[in-house]
């Protein structure tokens, strides 16, 4: 174990002691695989003035996704409601983190209104955690879900939800309005959570899988994604991904976490494509229905191929 001391300490303990590895600086060039397209296209301006003149949130934008300048030239975007406060405070997120103060009883409407006037086939909506509301926010995944259905009924709706602090009914307040996919990221491996997930808990988040898929039954298509970098080995994420397909999920994301700040935590390691595709194959072994693996996925990345191929397949 290193005995370098990392500037990020986000979970109030010592980083390098739970993560177990030497950390690599902020600003070491990353590897080639990394390079992408600065965002600027004429698509990608059209959408950055549609979703403000809305006064909607984008995870994309929030979280610093490398994707964003390919997925908006697609035409495509995962929405974050209830604001862009979240209650809780990941060491790898780059959304803000305090006390909350949006809960727009219109943002459904104005979601939806967006998504048919993008024409998109296929919308990602995701929140910030609301641990402060009576239902976890779980009120604003029903809005957003009914308003798309009527105002465009031709698009899948993917949902990608907090853990609602584990509680059953506000999970089944959104599993009955029938989301085409049910998408809850359990993010890291179990032994990682006390310094990367503040606030959650690996086996409450598989315990919300399971529900989900229980409640949704064939009509929902239950998804998670993990990431890598973070001092995890091939194994454990192999172990976790076995935990995964017990509890019911279907649709599998892996990619590499990049450090959005010196408060956050360190870049342990880059895996190498060679091994996001050693992964890959461990999980289809699994029988998850659809993986996607490699260092630039994210959860909402090509969201709709995920869905395409799994129901075609």
């Amino acid at each position: 174990m290193s005995t370098t001391r990392s500037r990020s300490n986000p979970g109030g303990m010592d980083v390098v002691a739970v993560l177990g590895e030497q950390v690599r600086p902020l600003r070491e060039r990353k590897p080639r695989w990394f390079k992408v397209p600065a965002p600027g296209g004429t698509r990608y301006r059209q959408l950055t003035e549609l979703i403000g003149s809305e006064g909607l949130h984008t995870v994309c934008q929030e979280a610093a996704c490398p994707n964003i300048g390919e997925c908006w030239e697609r035409g495509t975007a995962t929405f974050m409601i209830l604001g862009d406060t979240c209650t809780r405070r990941c060491g790898f997120c780059n959304v803000k983190s305090g006390r909350p103060t949006w809960n727009d009883p219109l943002e459904p409407a104005r979601v939806a209104r967006s998504i048919a006037r993008m024409g998109l086939a296929h919308a990602v909506i995701t929140s910030v955690d609301r641990d402060d509301l009576p239902d976890k926010g779980a009120s604003a995944f029903v809005g957003v879900i009914r308003q798309v259905r009527r105002q465009a009924p031709r698009c899948r709706v993917e949902v990608l939800t907090p853990d609602f602090q584990g509680q059953e009914m506000p999970l089944a307040k959104v599993i009955a309005e029938r989301p085409d996919v049910f998408n809850h990221n359990v993010e890291v491996v179990p032994r990682l959570y006390p310094v990367a997930r503040r606030g959650s808990e690996f086996r409450r988040s598989c315990r919300v899988l399971r529900l989900a898929k229980e409640m949704g039954g064939e009509e929902v298509v239950t998804k998670s994604g993990l990431m890598v970098g973070l001092g995890e080995t091939h194994e454990e994420m192999v172990d976790t991904f076995q935990i995964l397909r017990e509890h019911g999920v279907q649709v599998l994301t892996i990619g590499q976490y990049l450090r959005p700040s010196e408060r956050h935590l360190p870049v342990v390691r880059y895996w190498h494509p060679e091994e996001f595709e050693s992964l890959r194959r461990a999980a289809c072994a699994l029988g998850f229905e659809h993986v996607a693996a490699g260092p630039l996925v994210r959860s909402s990345y090509h969201a709709d191929k995920h869905v395409a191929q799994q129901t075609a397949g």
